[in-house]
């Protein structure tokens, strides 16, 4: 385990202990409400924004999951329409609860930069709508397929429309707040499709056995459900358990948290000290007095952030490539 110590000794984890189950009467309250419709301006971000960054675009793909379109934005690298024959690794980026595809896009400014630079290898990006607040996950009456449309449809799109490493060791996945706790929820689900994970300030909960004390009508029942199967098949911490021998030898974790975030910082801890005790190494950082805010987590520390990717696709035997300076 790799710690960056932005922040004082975690010695304090048992203080936060009996809280990491819980879900803030606030976000239980914004789940509820966000998820009581389903409907097309909510899969597809209308209006687009006037302009977007450099090489990022918007687009659609049809998901017989959602019966409807669905959108996404893409960066593609400089050098993307140059080499007809090159592939390139993507990173997923999650946006978090209450957005759509648009929401994170200037964080391909951030790359893109870099890759001019030199500093990093050309990359794509792929910004989902994970809808407003799904956590990425199917909902058990079945009305929001959003971990179904990820996985089965979106990614083999992307696979067949555009020229990826279309396996583990070219995907990474990531993503701020709900971003976050998605994409962990999908790499400890999944971890045979990514060889990198960065969970910015995304919950962790256990939502097997939260199920047990939180009312039907309240977050995880009012949309996982009750049924112990599929709330145990969404509980990271037991995907955690049942996949540690392919997330220890396929997956980097990387996890970061302001300590002032008080909706997120107890079970992101939580979810730090499991994947200690579970012999899984990682790289954990708080930032200090930091609240909920990804551009201030990021500010100063890009480098960590794409490093960590770039080199996490070196390790699973990414072919890698740069821009060349004149």
């Amino acid at each position: 385990m790799i710690t960056l110590r932005f922040a004082f000794l975690l010695s304090v984890f048992a203080l936060f202990a009996p809280f990491c189950g819980n879900v803030s009467a606030a976000e239980a309250k914004k789940q509820a409400k966000s998820n009581q419709t389903n409907t097309d301006d909510m899969w597809v971000a209308k209006p687009l924004p006037a302009s977007f960054p450099s090489n990022v675009t918007h687009h659609t793909y049809r998901s017989a999951a959602m019966k409807r379109d669905v959108g996404y934005c893409l960066y593609l690298p400089p050098g993307y329409a140059a080499d007809t024959t090159r592939r390139y690794p993507v990173i997923y980026n999650l946006h978090g609860a209450g957005g759509n595809e648009t929401r994170t896009v200037y964080n391909a400014e951030v790359l893109h930069a870099g890759i001019l630079s030199g500093r990093w290898p050309e990359i794509i990006v792929v910004f989902p709508n994970g809808g407003r607040s799904t956590m990425y996950q199917d909902s058990a009456d079945g009305r929001f397929p959003a971990e179904t449309t990820f996985v089965k449809e979106l990614m083999p799109h992307i696979d067949a429309t555009y020229r990826t490493i279309a396996d583990r060791k070219g995907r990474c996945i990531e993503g701020f707040s709900m971003g976050g706790r998605g994409s962990t929820h999908l790499a400890m689900r999944h971890p045979q499709l990514f060889c990198s994970l960065f969970n910015q300030s995304g919950n962790v909960y256990r939502t097997s056995e939260m199920a047990k004390t939180v009312a039907p009508n309240a977050w995880p029942g009012n949309y996982l459900g009750t049924n112990a199967a599929h709330l145990l098949a969404n509980d990271p911490f037991a995907n955690l358990t049942k996949n540690l021998a392919a997330i220890k030898t396929s997956l980097r974790i990387q996890v970061a948290c302001g300590t002032a975030d008080d909706g997120h910082l107890p079970t992101v801890r939580e979810y730090h000290a499991a994947l200690t005790k579970a012999g899984v190494e990682h790289t954990y950082w708080e930032v200090e007095g930091l609240d909920h805010n990804q551009r201030k987590m990021i500010e100063g520390r890009r480098d960590t952030w794409f490093n960590f990717h770039v080199e996490s696709l070196r390790r699973a035997g990414a072919e890698l490539h740069f821009v060349k300076k004149p």
